[in-house]
């Protein structure tokens, strides 16, 4: 089952946004009572993580200040639950408690400190919403680089109705989370935000990526014309800023980008 953090962070990716109803919508009927979370900062500026555990630290010692008969049992069955739920949250398995941790635990303790979210940007543009186009990096192409894409695309027989409009992805989206699995989670995100483009109509029929990053071309798994990751033919070439200032790129270019002008026309003749 996704965690809550996760499952906001999938929605934040897609485009969509959580809400919670605060106010009473006129002839509806009445909420019941409860109480609605502080849309306010508090002025508490600690993690909640941190602040959880502090309260587990005063719990702990408020029962050890309680005094106690002997116990009737061995003294392993009635240590705080204090140590015990901060396993589950993540952390170390307190001295003491090594022996009756259970091994799920420690392996899910351990892999949450082993864990890194893999951290990469791309802009995101999708040709008349069939040629995904990917840019890794942080800032958006420039004027001269966009007029140099829409150059090698009508070269090469690829003419949009529409001047591809690029957007940033970051991943993580949210900075901190407890991760498990980063390759597979950065997978999730990214399949997550480009769902969400399909209600504008994105339907990618091929893959187009200008420029390498290594984080990026392991979370899409490129290899032999292929992206595993979308299922969709892929091509890969140099960094748009790269061709821009290398003619001898761009030469070198060109007879790669043979029989994209048949696929662009066999595509639009399928819909």
């Amino acid at each position: 089952m996704t965690a809550e953090p996760q499952r906001l962070q999938y929605l934040e990716a897609m485009g969509l946004t959580a809400w919670a109803a605060r106010y009473r919508l006129p002839n509806a009927r009445p909420t019941p009572a409860c109480e609605w979370q502080d849309a306010t900062p508090q002025a508490e500026t600690r993690p909640p993580g941190a602040r959880l555990h502090a309260l587990l630290d005063e719990a702990a010692q408020a029962q050890a200040a309680i005094p106690r008969p002997a116990p009737a049992e061995p003294e392993a069955r009635h240590r705080p639950a204090a140590g015990k739920a901060r396993a589950l949250l993540g952390e170390l398995v307190p001295p003491g408690e090594q022996d009756d941790a259970t091994p799920e635990v420690q392996r899910s303790a351990a892999v949450r400190h082993r864990g890194e979210a893999l951290h990469f940007t791309l802009q995101v543009a999708c040709l008349d919403g069939r040629w995904l186009v990917l840019l890794p990096g942080e800032a958006p192409p420039g004027n001269v680089e966009l007029r140099l894409l829409n150059h090698l695309l009508q070269a090469a027989g690829v003419v949009p109705e529409q001047r591809p409009a690029f957007e940033a992805f970051r991943w993580p989206q949210v900075e901190g989370l407890p991760v498990e699995s980063p390759l597979e989670e950065a997978r999730e995100g990214l399949q997550a935000f480009l769902a969400g483009r399909q209600r504008r109509g994105w339907v990618p029929e091929r893959l187009l990526v200008f420029g390498e990053d290594a984080t990026l071309d392991e979370v899409l798994s490129l290899a032999d014309g292929h992206c595993s990751l979308l299922a969709l033919p892929a091509w890969q070439g140099p960094a748009l800023g790269e061709l821009a200032g290398s003619a001898e790129a761009k030469r070198a270019l060109w007879p790669r980008m043979a029989g994209w002008r048949d696929a662009w026309q066999a595509g639009r003749e399928a819909v």
